[in-house]
């Protein structure tokens, strides 16, 4: 079955000086208005200092990478802002492309999560990661050694209560016995997990076992389609079934000032085997100057 190709925007959550928040209110409404399928924004609880972080592989940075702001950047909480734009959309789907989940009690996450797909009409996607910042996992409490661990045990925890009528779970952190968690998510199985990372022995564990979908990390475009081919026969070794997983494809941080590279650059990774193309845009301040960029951007996207 093939399965139809996405188009979403990773809208910036995000500033050093975001003012009254009015131009990304103005964005959201844009998007579903020109037949965008999805928007996504990103995740940081606090900012520490080390900022150089960003761009170290060992510690989950991306080689070359700059963190967009500052450490006094203005970052509005992931969940409570899509609870937001829920009540100020129709049909958009609201994604993150990344929670920070290990930072995140994973009983209270799934009820969140539920809860915010219960209010939307199933219209959300939980993109989950561990993150680079030593220094927010000190904030919170959190051993930063063991965020692999703990992203699992949360996925682990949300889907089995998701799921489950009544649930019984012990695991390294957590532990409970015939707990009652209602309502459960509207979309069936509940809300679909996108797993964001590098493509290791872990991270196709948690696609094999929790996700609808991959968010690759840390790789160049050159490296991409060959990414995906060794995701799918690796995810297959471990029993799941490929086609089940989605891929975005990402076509980079800066928006595209040429019509044809755009098109080219998407052309390329649906080809690779991309099922979510993610666009980045420059959009202008004011709804209908949105509205007009955003239905010209996307006309242009061969999808």
């Amino acid at each position: 079955m093939t399965r139809r190709v996405e188009v979403s925007l990773a809208l910036r959550n995000y500033a050093d000086d975001p003012g009254d928040w009015s131009w990304f209110f103005d964005a959201v409404a844009a998007a579903e208005e020109a037949g965008f399928d999805r928007v996504l924004v990103s995740d940081h609880v606090v900012m520490g200092e080390h900022l150089d972080e960003y761009s170290d592989p060992a510690v989950g940075g991306w080689t070359g990478m700059r963190q967009p702001t500052g450490p006094d950047g203005h970052f509005l909480e992931p969940l409570t802002l899509l609870s937001f734009l829920a009540a100020r959309t129709k049909r958009l789907r609201l994604g993150t492309s990344v929670v920070l989940a290990p930072l995140r009690n994973a009983v209270v996450l799934a009820k969140v999560a539920a809860t915010l797909d219960v209010l939307s009409g199933g219209r959300l996607d939980l993109g989950v990661g561990v993150g680079w910042q030593a220094d927010e996992y000190r904030a919170v409490g959190v051993p930063f050694e063991s965020r692999g661990q703990r992203l699992d045990e949360c996925l682990e925890v949300c889907q089995l209560l998701w799921r489950e009528p009544v649930a019984t779970y012990s695991g390294p952190t957590l532990s409970f016995e015939r707990v009652h968690q209602m309502p459960k998510p509207v979309q069936p199985g509940g809300v679909p997990i996108w797993v964001s990372g590098r493509l290791n022995k872990a991270v196709v564990r948690r696609l094999a076992r929790f996700g609808s979908g991959w968010i690759p990390w840390g790789m160049t475009a050159d490296e991409f389609p060959g990414a995906i081919r060794r995701m799918r026969e690796a995810v297959a070794d471990q029993g799941r079934n490929p086609d089940e997983i989605g891929v975005v494809g990402s076509l980079g941080a800066q928006p595209f000032d040429d019509a044809q590279a755009l098109q080219d650059a998407a052309a390329a990774v649906i080809e690779a085997g991309a099922t979510d193309v993610r666009v980045p845009a420059r959009i202008p301040e004011g709804r209908a100057a949105a509205v007009d960029h955003l239905h010209e951007l996307r006309s242009r996207l061969p999808v």
